[in-house]
């Protein structure tokens, strides 16, 4: 071994090949490709092509998606594909042009259709995720330029958005499909929508209100295919060569790609121990998040031979390489050709293949590497296990063909094949007459996700019986191993299908399939009742092709029962349909006044074309180094010693920075000074900055930070949950409590008392921008300047300054723009702020980082999860009279902003209600986990959903509807909150009266209720939540805003103000407001940037008062210019605007005009119980229908209708772009997203292929959006009102319209009353709260026995 190590080093020493490729039309020859670099780090770092984003380094949510076109020899064409740039290894672009985002179109020169279609359609809004979501797009289109919705929709599987709900990306892009416009008449009452889903809908019978469009269609420049950028002709006649074995010689990697069949098994023979890399989505996981090294790396991607496809007497046998879409694409012309019964396995391969990561991997990944890899949770391999398909294996001297059965795979990720073996090709076999074939698997999420559960199932009849021949069951995620269940399947030999057969094979699977409670990847019995679950949906779609074909043959036998009949149902995703309604400018309206108009965000152009420069995009410095993160492995530890000789030894490697080199001081914090920029002495949770590596690259500094051994002492108590903290009485003072009337006497006074409990899971912000700082020293008294991605940019400046022992003033932070921010850059962003400006003080020179994806989900925090226990008395007709409750929020190992977060949902304890006497207490739990901080909505939302979970009881338990129930204890005009604020201009009965008439809600019940009579094993639920939402920091001084208007001597204007954008169009309606307050237009009136040297003292962009705040300051400043200026209209009335400021200017008139606002008559007192906390409330009601499959927990979004009070709307577009967004955020907070914790404090869940959150297919099928009218509010700017954080929580209607469908299918199992369910509703947790003879089979082991994998935090 030592020896061929020895030779791959002297191998490295020698020089390699060129590499050639076309970059958008260019030639590039690198001449020392480094095989470790991806293509996304070198169009980036080496090409300055910063359009293509980087969000997550493992291909999950496609922000670096880049086309890739290449001539190939097998298809004799050109092919085009879609492909995330962040796996793609550059050594494997050999002979490929590439086409990024600025290759297509730009602002500067002529746009692309589909980024101008994007941008109009109001489908950008923070920009990260747009350049990906465009190439997905344009891969698409060059390869179908009349594509179906149902493409569309297919080729943003592996794209993520987490801003705008992606309604309005796929109905930008539904005008390029040729099923465009039209909805099919689904859910239309007036016909057609070729309007594009902007129809008039009719809101009740006798009144249509006339819906506006929020953008014009036909304004849309057409598509033009042959307009597109050719295949360049120089690498057409460079692939048409005869191709040579190529080597590429890296600091660590040598990457060979051979050129025939021999010279890759003789490789193979030289170093066994090489990796075969085709797509590298799972080589490039490993070495990234693995810290794996393979110094050889074989690129079989072009061998003849594993690139074969060949219809055989047994099957079709596809070579190794053959890529997973190459393999849809055969599979799909031989089920279409093929008769029926032949085709059995190819279309549960297909099946798999709908759902198998998204398209950029699809196209890449190798159907020999998904074998290969042996991973357990392989969505393809029980598959082939199932149907014994035959691996043909290759080495230098022989070739042989295997079965895969259960001895292929002998342990965990590894197969029979020796070293120096190669995988050649796999045969798929045909099925026969009487043989059927099913393949199932459950996710969290259904689009671009890791299984919980895969199988495949096999089973062949005797002739014209229904007699079992043969069987074989396959799973993965059940062992280490994709197993068979061979006992199970014996006993079921020569057996009839039937209701006996069934009972006994369950009961077998239960036997068999058995799972320790400390298994990884925990949810025990969940799996468990999956494994039952899928033989039944098996056992019934073969009993009703059976008795099908057997019909034909004249033998009868009982085919399944009609209610049972959905369980045998493939899901299908239908594409989705909308409506967005909001009050129009009236008629005559001066044109020239913008407000209230829909017009698009101002960035989202250059967003689409990648031209937006986001922190990270900055070009680099002259001699400008990377940082990378060293952090804490132990959760409550102390640091005994540091080592950092082996990661000084990395080449490039510059420092190590740690508390020592921190000329400042190190305590920090955003309210208190709680925390230390690096741990000192002790670290309180994993994932603690300990120190910093600075290294010439990004990769270097990564390596070396690894490098970096820290030896601990560990100590007790390791606190990680809510329920560990209560029982440690660890508490951060103080405790908040709220209370209203005679609570005790209410509860005397109740006809019944009820007690509930609930627990609300945390979110992770998952903004697409990770946090990034550039730190430039400026040389001279102390001076720095900082590029950051917050949105406190006065925190940072602050903190930074503290730190750094300087006064404020020489320190100027500068914020651009984000991608994304919802609170996660708030305060957190600052941990990784002063640490970059620490290092760049130390080494004197710029220094820079960008978190990757896995580190910043590790060191920042999210929402902070939350336990309730509530008591409730209520009266017979459903009339609560009193209520306790306390709530417990988990913050962390520090303050942060936990305080104010529990004072908010404390102030959101009564949701909508008026509930006459009632007691709220809050206690923040102080724990060993990142400190966990603000997130859209802040509490709010936590608050509430406490709420609902006691409303949905006393319903359930006075067996009374819940629209009800809540309806006769909702507010009214006057009403006083808990916090003795009255409710005036009260709009909530509006919102519910509308909402009720959008969604025809009556109707829409007596649908549900028939469906769940019709149906056992699926189930529809509907609910209907409103929404109160108050407007103001809870800290009163954060309640003001500057604002800074210069206007030059040509009449342009360059407005500043203390809000930064982060995608909410805040910058947007800032123009919006000074242009109509200066009468001029938009085009004259530029944003740059936010800064701390011209707006001072600036409140964080959160809590949804931005534009409330910052509209008031422009508008203040705007006034006092035109104060200035009116002396110059007088004297020329019909001069314009350039005229009276020249005019001005010639005169010596100042003007630049600063204006500043606070909200006035705030203040909340906790010790009396009296104040006003809020400025005003916004409100707002949604209704929505689900439907769950009871057997595996999956549920689909039907419908939401949204009716939101946002007063009178700045920008329509922006304003239902806010409330989709958030309510898409709402969706996955309460259904999807999960942070997994083991129980001594690691994160598990660091990045989009654990982590999921809301996908394109999530959206509801039918989705309503009304924003109400003739709702002007007093309060703030123009009569608008606040708009992003109050949509968030009416994604709560889907959690209890979820649950209203468990309460349907738990009444078939004769289970009534009030049940606990906990957010987020997951597959999971909807399943086990379906009770039934088959969760009986799979009862969980008690608490204390074991163990968890992965515990309630």
């Amino acid at each position: 071994m030592s020896f061929i190590m020895e030779e791959t080093k002297n191998k490295l020493k020698s020089p390699g090949d060129d590499l050639v490729f076309f970059v958008n039309g260019k030639k590039i020859t690198e001449k020392n490709a480094e095989p470790e670099k991806t293509l996304l780090t070198y169009l980036r770092r080496s090409l300055g092509l910063t359009g293509t984003k980087l969000g997550c380094a493992e291909g999950g949510c496609g922000a670096c998606t880049v086309m890739v076109s290449k001539y190939h020899p097998h298809q004799n064409q050109i092919i085009h594909y879609a492909v995330n740039a962040c796996l793609a290894p550059l050594c494997s672009l050999h002979h490929c042009a590439v086409t990024t985002v600025e290759g297509i179109g730009s602002v500067a020169s002529k746009l692309h259709p589909v980024q101008e279609r994007i941008a109009k359609a109001h489908g950008s809004q923070c920009g990260f995720c747009t350049p990906g979501i465009v190439m997905s797009m344009y891969a698409l289109l060059r390869n179908n330029p009349q594509p179906n919705m149902h493409d569309i929709q297919e080729a943003f599987q592996g794209n993520l958005c987490r801003c705008t709900g992606y309604r309005p990306i796929l109905e930008g892009y539904r005008t390029f499909a040729k099923d465009g416009g039209c909805c099919g008449g689904k859910g239309q009452t007036n016909g057609c929508c070729m309007t594009n889903g902007h129809v008039q809908e009719h809101v009740s019978d006798n009144s249509t209100l006339p819906a506006e469009k929020l953008y014009d269609q036909s304004e849309f420049m057409p598509l033009d295919p042959t307009q597109e950028i050719i295949f360049p002709p120089e690498l057409m006649s460079l692939s048409k060569q005869p191709q040579r074995k190529l080597r590429f010689v890296g600091e660590r990697v040598l990457w060979i790609q051979p050129c025939s069949l021999e010279e890759l098994l003789e490789l193979k023979a030289t170093y066994p121990n090489a990796k075969l890399v085709v797509g590298n989505t799972e080589v490039g996981i490993e070495m990234k998040f693995k810290k794996l090294l393979y110094p050889v790396i074989l690129a079989p991607a072009y061998i003849p031979e594993l690139n074969t496809i060949q219809h055989t007497q047994d099957g079709i046998q596809v070579g190794a390489s053959v890529t997973l879409t190459v393999l849809g694409d055969v599979l799909h012309a031989a089920v279409k050709k093929l008769p029926a019964h032949q085709t059995e396995v190819f279309k549960a391969v297909l099946e798999q293949l709908r759902w198998f990561a998204g398209q950029q991997i699809r196209n890449v990944a190798a159907v020999g590497g998904n074998i290969m890899t042996a991973s357990p949770i392989s969505d393809l391999n029980p598959v082939f296990m199932a149907a014994g398909c035959k691996l043909t294996v290759m080495s230098k001297g022989e070739k042989r063909v295997l079965e895969m059965d259960d001895k292929f795979f002998p342990g965990y990720r590894k197969t029979i094949l020796k070293p120096e073996e190669i995988l050649l090709s796999i045969e798929i076999p045909y099925t026969r007459k009487g043989q059927y074939f099913s393949a199932f698997k459950q996710s969290p999420r259904k689009e671009d996700d890791i299984a919980i559960v895969t199988c495949g199932m096999n089973v062949l009849f005797k002739e014209q019986s229904n007699t079992v021949q043969s069987i074989r069951i396959s799973y993965g995620g059940m062992a280490p191993v994709t197993v068979l269940a061979t006992a199970t399947c014996n006993r079921l030999l020569n057996r009839q299908w039937n209701k006996e057969l069934l009972e006994e094979a369950c009961a077998s699977l239960a036997e068999e399939m058995i799972l320790s409670p400390s298994a990884p990847g925990g949810m025990v019995t969940y799996r468990r009742t999956l494994t039952i679950s899928f033989f039944y949906k098996f056992f019934l779609t073969v009993q009703h092709k059976l008795a099908l074909d057997l019909q034909m043959e004249g033998l009868t036998v009982e085919d399944v029962r009609p209610e049972c009949a959905t369980a045998t149902e493939l899901f299908q995703l239908d594409s989705p349909s909308s409506v967005q309604l909001y009050q129009a400018v009236p008629a005559g309206h001066n044109s020239e006044d913008v407000v209230g108009q829909p017009i698009m965000h101002l960035s989202a152009l250059k967003q689409a074309t990648g031209e937006a420069i986001y922190c990270d995009d900055i070009p680099c410095y002259e001699n400008e180094l990377h940082l990378a993160l060293v952090t804490s492995t132990k959760a409550h530890a102390l640091i005994k010693s540091i080592d950092t000789s082996d990661a000084m030894a990395v080449p490039g490697v510059v420092a190590f920075v740690s508390a020592r080199d921190i000329p400042g001081s190190n305590m920090t914090g955003p309210v208190v000074y709680d925390e230390t920029v690096f741990a000192d002495d002790k670290v309180t949770c994993v994932g603690h900055i300990v120190g910093a590596i600075v290294a010439d690259t990004q990769a270097h500094a990564q390596r070396a930070a690894k490098a970096v051994k820290i030896s601990y002492e560990e100590l007790q108590p390791v606190i990680v949950t809510i329920q560990d903290a209560i029982a440690n009485k660890s508490f951060f003072q103080p405790v908040r409590s709220i209370e209203r009337g005679e609570v005790a006497q209410g509860f005397k006074d109740s006809d019944h008392i009820l007690h509930g409990e609930m627990h609300i899971g945390g979110q992770e912000q998952f903004y697409l921008e990770t946090n990034c700082t550039l730190a430039v020293p400026r040389g001279e008294d102390g001076e720095m300047e900082l590029f950051v991605s917050t949105q406190s940019a006065s925190k940072t400046q602050a903190l930074v300054a503290k730190a750094l022992g300087v006064p404020a003033n020489r320190v100027v932070c500068r914020v651009k723009r984000m991608g994304g921010g919802f609170g996660g850059k708030e305060s957190r962003s600052t941990i990784l702020s002063t640490v970059v400006a620490v290092a760049a003080h130390t080494v004197k020179r710029p220094v820079r980082c960008m978190l990757d994806r896995d580190e910043d989900m590790l060191v920042t925090g999210g929402r902070h999860p939350f336990f309730g226990h509530y008591k409730v008395g209520y009266m017979n007709d459903g009339r609560v009279m009193a209520l306790d409750v306390t709530l417990y929020s988990n913050a962390g190992n520090s303050l942060d902003l936990s305080l104010s977060i529990l004072e908010r949902a404390l102030f959101h304890m009564d949701n909508s209600y008026n509930i006459p006497n009632i007691r709220g207490t809050g206690y923040m739990c102080k724990t060993n986990l990142p400190s966990n901080s603000a997130f859209r909505g802040f509490g709010g939302p936590q608050g509430m959903m406490i709420a609902e979970s006691w409303m949905s009881d006393v319903a359930l338990s006075c067996g009374l509807p819940a629209e009800e129930v809540r309806r006769m204890n909702m507010y009214k005009e006057g009403d006083f909150t808990p916090f003795n604020q009255c409710l005036d201009q009260f709009t909530i009965d509006r919102c519910w009266e509308e909402c009720l008439q959008l969604s025809e809600f009556k109707k829409r019940k007596d649908a549900v209720e028939q469906y769940n009579r019709q149906h056992r094993w699926t189930k529809r639920g509907l609910s209907i939540i409103p929404t109160k939402f108050g407007i103001s920091f809870t800290a009163v001084f954060l309640n003001q805003a500057g604002a800074l208007v210069l206007v030059y001597s040509d009449g342009s204007v360059l407005l500043t103000h203390g809000g930064t954008e982060m995608g909410q169009g805040l910058h947007t309606k800032m123009v919006q407001v000074a242009s109509k307050t200066l009468g001029i237009p938009c085009s004259k009136i530029h944003i740059t940037e936010t800064s701390t040297n011209t707006v001072p003292n600036t409140s964080p962009t959160a809590a949804s008062a931005s534009s409330d705040l910052n509209g008031m300051a422009v508008y203040n400043a705007c006034q006092t210019l035109l104060q200035r200026l009116q002396p110059y209209k007088d004297k020329n009335p019909k001069g314009c605007w350039e005229d009276w400021v020249n005019a001005a200017y010639f005169d010596r008139v100042n003007l630049s005009a600063n204006g500043f606002y606070k909200t006035p008559d705030l203040g909340y007192d906790f010790d009396s119980n009296s104040g006003r906390p809020f400025n005003y409330f916004s409100y707002g009601v949604a209704v929505s229908e689900v439907e769950i499959d009871c057997l595996t927990g999956s549920h689909k979004n039907l419908h939401t209708s949204i009716v939101m009070d946002v007063g009178k709307s700045l920008n329509p577009a922006l304003d239902i772009g806010q409330v989709e967004g958030g309510f898409m955020q709402g969706l996955g907070l309460f259904t999807l997203e999960e942070l997994r914790y083991s129980p001594d404090g690691y994160l598990y869940t660091r990045g989009p292929g654990m982590y999921k959150i809301p996908a394109f297919g999530d959206i509801p099928i039918e989705l309503k959006v009304s924003l109400l009218r003739d709702a002007p509010n007093d309060k703030a700017i123009f009569s608008s009102k606040a708009v992003g954080e109050p949509p968030l929580f009416l994604a709560a209607s889907v959690f209890y319209a979820i649950k209203d469908a468990i309460t349907a299918a738990r009444a078939e199992s004769g289970l009534t009353g009030p049940f606990r369910l906990d957010s987020p509703a997951t597959p999971e947790r909807i399943r086990n709260a379906c009770e039934d003879k088959f969760t009986k089979m799979c009862p969980p082991a008690d608490p204390g026995t074991f163990t968890p994998w992965a515990v309630q935090v």
